[in-house]
């Protein structure tokens, strides 16, 4: 974990300095600011938009009764895609635009959760018998038929504090 924050924290900056200073030397520093507002601004808006649509799509996941694993995933590509476009610096900008354009949303999305899935023991493979999981509800076997938990509740009673004298 280390080195990743040492790439967050000094490699990229250093990498959006060199870019933004090579940008500058080609373009002007007027327009090169001017860029830098406006991508901020396309960032804003397509937060805002895309936001929406991820919010919807995991609304109509739960009507739908569906676990929303994809819907979360590409949620939190959104709010990802639309801290970098709103960070100034071009290579962060790209990276965002990635995160927020659907087609390349629904890959990344896709690549995060084989990834999450075969790590955690989650992913969508197949059940003993070779059936697809991929599907099933939550708390539900691959026959649709609910999961039994065997628990035993237990109901602690919690004596009052006694009277503090203060005096």
């Amino acid at each position: 974990m280390p080195v990743i924050l040492v790439l967050a924290f000094v490699v990229v900056p250093l990498v959006e300095l060199v870019v933004i200073i090579q940008v500058g030397q080609a373009i002007g520093t007027p327009w090169t600011v001017a860029l830098l507002i406006i991508d901020s601004l396309i960032g804003a808006y397509l937060l805002k938009r895309e936001s929406r649509r991820a919010w919807q799509d995991f609304r109509d996941a739960l009507s739908a009764g569906r676990w929303p694993g994809d819907e979360v995933t590409q949620g939190g590509l959104v709010i990802v895609g639309g801290a970098l476009l709103l960070t100034p610096g071009f290579v962060t900008d790209v990276v965002g635009l990635l995160c927020l354009l659907p087609p390349s949303r629904a890959i990344a999305s896709r690549l995060i959760r084989a990834r999450v899935g075969s790590a955690s023991g989650f992913g969508t493979g197949t059940t003993e018998a070779g059936e697809a999981r991929r599907g099933t509800r939550p708390g539900r076997n691959s026959a649709g038929e609910p999961n039994v938990l065997d628990v035993e509740v237990v109901d602690i009673q919690r004596e009052p504090p006694p009277d503090r004298d203060d005096a």
